[in-house]
């Protein structure tokens, strides 16, 4: 840990506490820096190794561009996948290498470890402009452990420290958060986390109105902190999906097969009442397209959602209840999507999330700022080619849901300290 005694960074270590504004990415000086940014690389990759989607490399491209643009080394760490016992093969980021250089539109080198010799000399042989990317971060343990150590080592091959990874900012890992103690005034926000936070907190914090939150999925237990946090910042709540017959159920309805959490039950209640002292206006289906089994060549019936016979299961929003829940939308000004309304991975249940998905498209057409979030509804706007119809869609997955819980993510934390 030698190098820790010329760190210029930490001659400076009290600095960054007596300053009231952040460095930021578009007004920082990059020339001659070498810069680490934490990007979120961990894409699927097919059995040839290639990148199956490149939608986490596309969005880290402008950040990458800004600092070579303006003069700078660009220091690419990631992680990619759940090595367990040390470097493996399939976990290379060397595969992802054509997909980066791709959108990229120039070469880079790859350091075939992410600390030590190997990393330090393709640093060092760098020039102003250039891009390294390290190998797997997870080859190392030490990293998920957040250890002060393997984050120094990562800290000593640059001077500055950008972390571009919102997907992993909720986790306190040595790469994404213990880090920028190291980098006490030279650490930002890429472009990615910069978007993500702002989308969210446009929606959280400063939504025009009637706001609008669309919470769908299979369970009520999964979604019960973020509807919670909600409550009390929303004018009208969607609930769809799997999720919708533990309420109904616990309103007294008839669900059939449908899938339903028998100990939420009383939580469901309580949650519908809490909504009704806060005002809020709670949208449960009130038909559903029911099914004589789970999958796409099941016979299917439409019929009200407590009403649904025995043997029968919903899986997907009827007709009356898209006409309602559409109505809501598009006089919405704000709009949080998280959730499906139905299996829209199945061609005979996808047309409510669709059709709310399309819902979303014309609102944000006619105005409005609308968020989708949570890796099915993503798969979903992808899906339906709606994802550029929408104002922002995250790519967060687990730090999204955790950032709109109020849970201070320690990657946003580390930045903002």
């Amino acid at each position: 840990m030698k190098f820790l005694k010329n760190n210029p960074n930490l001659k400076i270590s009290h600095l960054r506490k007596n300053i009231s504004i952040m460095l930021s990415i578009d007004t920082a000086d990059f020339n001659g820096k070498k810069v680490l940014i934490r990007v979120d690389f961990n894409v699927p990759l097919n059995d040839s190794f290639e990148v199956a989607d490149d939608t986490r490399i596309r969005a880290a491209i402008p950040t990458i561009k800004k600092v070579i643009e303006g003069g700078g080394i660009a220091i690419l760490m990631s992680h990619l996948g759940r090595p367990k016992n040390g470097p493996e093969e399939k976990f290379s980021l060397k595969h992802i290498i054509p997909a980066i250089e791709n959108l990229l539109g120039k070469e880079l080198s790859f350091a075939s470890d992410c600390i030590g010799e190997a990393a330090k000399q393709k640093v060092d042989s760098a020039k102003n402009g250039d891009v390294v990317l390290l190998e797997n971060l997870r080859f190392y343990k030490e990293e998920e452990k957040g250890d002060k150590h393997f984050a120094s080592e990562l800290a000593s091959l640059g001077n500055m420290y950008i972390n571009d990874a919102f997907g992993t900012a909720h986790r306190a890992h040595a790469s994404t958060a213990v880090i920028a103690d190291f980098f006490p005034v030279n650490k930002m926000f890429g472009y990615v986390m910069k978007a993500e936070i702002e989308s969210i907190d446009k929606v959280l914090h400063e939504p025009q109105r009637p706001l609008l939150a669309i919470m769908g999925g299979a369970k009520v237990s999964s979604k019960i902190s973020i509807i919670e946090n909600v409550l009390s910042k929303v004018d009208h709540l969607i609930l769809g999906g799997g999720m919708t017959f533990t309420f109904v159920k616990a309103k007294g309805g008839n669900i059939g097969s449908s899938l339903v959490e028998e100990d939420k039950l009383d939580l469901a209640l309580e949650l519908l009442a809490k909504a009704k002292e806060m005002g809020v206006q709670v949208h449960l289906p009130v038909d559903a397209v029911i099914a004589d089994k789970f999958g796409n060549d099941a016979s299917t019936k439409v019929c009200p959602t407590g009403e649904i016979p025995e043997g029968w299961m919903g899986l997907d929003i009827g007709p009356e209840t898209i006409k309602i829940f559409r109505e809501v939308v598009l006089n919405s000004k704000t709009i949080l999507w998280n959730g499906p309304m139905g299996v829209f991975e199945m061609s005979s249940f996808e047309k409510g999330t669709h059709e709310i998905g399309n819902a979303i498209a014309e609102a944000t057409a006619d105005g409005a700022f609308t968020l989708v979030g949570g890796g099915d509804s993503v798969a979903a706007v992808n899906q339906f080619g709606l994802a550029d119809k929408v104002s922002y869609v995250s790519t967060g997955g687990g730090a999204m849901l955790e950032y709109m819980e109020g849970i201070e993510l320690p990657g946003v934390k580390a930045i903002r300290s």
